[in-house]
């Protein structure tokens, strides 16, 4: 069984960084070959962030994002991160990570993920 657990939000100020951390164990190529990172505020719709196909590495990124966060792996230690520089308030979410399986040419929809970890907050201060 898949699990996933997110690690390293905290409270920033406009400009900051800060690096996430999503831990995974029972992930297999089989079950699952893909893992992204989404955000949701409060009464806001999640939003898919970054992306990662952990089989051959090609990577999406929301156009929100793209030059600021990066996605990367450390397959040793089935660990997937997201480095996130030069935050802005508007980052301000809770974020998750998600586990699914498929190939896809951009960041896919939230509900094509199968397992979720329990979100870990950012909040970004102006």
């Amino acid at each position: 069984q898949v699990q996933l657990v997110e690690s390293g939000g905290g409270s920033v100020q406009s400009g900051g960084s800060l690096r996430l951390s999503c831990a995974t164990s029972g992930y297999t190529i089989s079950s699952t070959n893909y893992i992204g990172w989404f955000r949701q505020a409060p009464g806001k719709e999640r939003e898919g962030v970054a992306g990662i196909n952990t089989h051959d590495g090609r990577t999406h990124y929301d156009d929100s994002v793209k030059g600021r966060f990066t996605i990367s792996q450390d397959n040793a230690k089935n660990t997937v991160y997201l480095v996130m520089n030069n935050l802005k308030p508007e980052d301000t979410a809770m974020y998750y990570c998600a586990a699914g399986f498929g190939w896809w040419r951009t960041m896919p929809k939230p509900e094509l993920f199968r397992y979720w970890g329990q979100g870990t907050q950012v909040t970004v201060s102006s």
